[in-house]
């Protein structure tokens, strides 16, 4: 799907090319997407032509909306949609998760001519120094969905099964159940302890079956070094700005922000847990936390694409906020404040 961005700074108009598809069925789409149809293949050749393009990846359409009503945003006229493997692509969702972000992300890279990848959209926060409505761009992402379970009476002293073989590693996690017993913890847990895993990858470019492990995923030097331009950005703080008597403003506390931060971290988990977010904070010092991020850069490491993710906070996760309403409230306000960094740092490539 392709379409067009523009950003009008006071002197000068730019327009930047922006390629967007949505995969609401991402994974039956995939078992398909080796057969695509004639005239589908004709359609992405066109689009290619015009290339190369910028990949936009979004979890959902709440978090897009705001993109599409952006006055910097205007869909291609010619070519509203491309019909791939008998299923029609329109402005929408990549579909939240780790399964449904990484299918798409693969499609995207693919089949279009992509030069690098900006993903954006809301998450949760583990450091409470930060706050609801402040934008996260991280350094490093991680998936810690991918566990290794240990039995019931092994301790940290105890070598994984498959470790020696480099399969497993003792390295990142420890999270033991013991320590979160209501009593205080230490009498032991039935449920024992788990260690997270780096995930394997296998560059497009290297040895066939030569992996290598990926825990904490980069993102792109350049593109993390030119977020820094947008640390002094105003952002929305309110919700409602207008107000009325039946339907007042809310608003945050201050201001929010933009913030370059080391680390996030990404699951199929929606954490509203108070407890496991300190553990992900104390332990792997993470800030955003969320269900996609984590894919997204675990295929553009596998493709050797540049990509980057903006996060904006929309709550504390586990609650204890000083903010009242959180996620409820303020879930709006985060994706709004997440369009707009992406769209100020896509008019900082151009």
């Amino acid at each position: 799907m392709a379409a067009q961005s523009s950003s009008s700074p006071a002197q000068t108009t730019t327009t930047l090319a922006l390629l967007l598809v949505v995969a609401a069925a991402a994974a039956a789409v995939a078992a398909e997407a080796a057969a695509v149809a004639a005239d589908a293949a004709r359609g992405v050749r066109q689009v290619n032509r015009r290339g190369p393009y910028l990949g936009v990846v979004v979890p959902n359409g709440f978090e897009m909306e705001p993109l599409l009503r952006s006055p910097a945003f205007s869909p291609a006229k010619k070519l509203p949609y491309l019909d791939v493997a008998g299923r029609r692509f329109r402005f929408g969702t990549i579909g939240e998760k780790k399964l449904n972000s990484g299918v798409t992300t693969q499609l995207l890279l693919t089949l279009f001519d992509v030069e690098g990848i900006v993903h954006f959209g809301i998450a949760g926060n583990a450091d409470p120094d930060l706050h609801i409505g402040d934008v996260t761009v991280p350094r490093y992402w991680a998936h810690t969905g991918l566990w290794n379970w240990q039995r019931y009476g092994d301790g940290p002293e105890k070598e994984l099964a498959l470790e020696s073989n480099g399969d497993y590693t003792r390295k990142y996690g420890a999270l033991n159940f013991s320590d979160y017993g209501v009593a205080g913890g230490g009498g032991g847990n039935l449920l024992n302890g788990v260690w997270y895993q780096p995930e394997e990858v296998f560059p497009a470019d290297g040895t066939p079956e030569s992996r290598r492990h990926e825990f904490w995923v980069p993102v792109d030097g350049r593109y993390y070094q030119l977020a820094q331009k947008l640390e002094a950005m105003p952002l929305e703080r309110c919700v409602n700005r207008t107000g009325t008597a039946t339907s007042p403003a809310t608003c945050l506390a201050r201001a929010p922000a933009v913030a370059r931060v080391e680390r996030g971290c990404s699951a199929s988990v929606f954490v509203d847990n108070a407890a496991y977010r300190q553990f992900l904070r104390s332990r792997l010092g993470v800030t955003p936390i969320d269900m996609e991020s984590a894919a997204v850069a675990l295929v553009a490491a596998q493709q050797g694409a540049p990509f980057i993710a903006i996060r904006s906070l929309s709550d504390l996760a586990g609650g204890g906020s000083a903010e009242s309403n959180e996620a409820g409230v303020f879930a709006a306000l985060a994706a709004q404040n997440a369009v707009a960094v992406a769209v100020k740092f896509i008019s900082l490539l151009s």
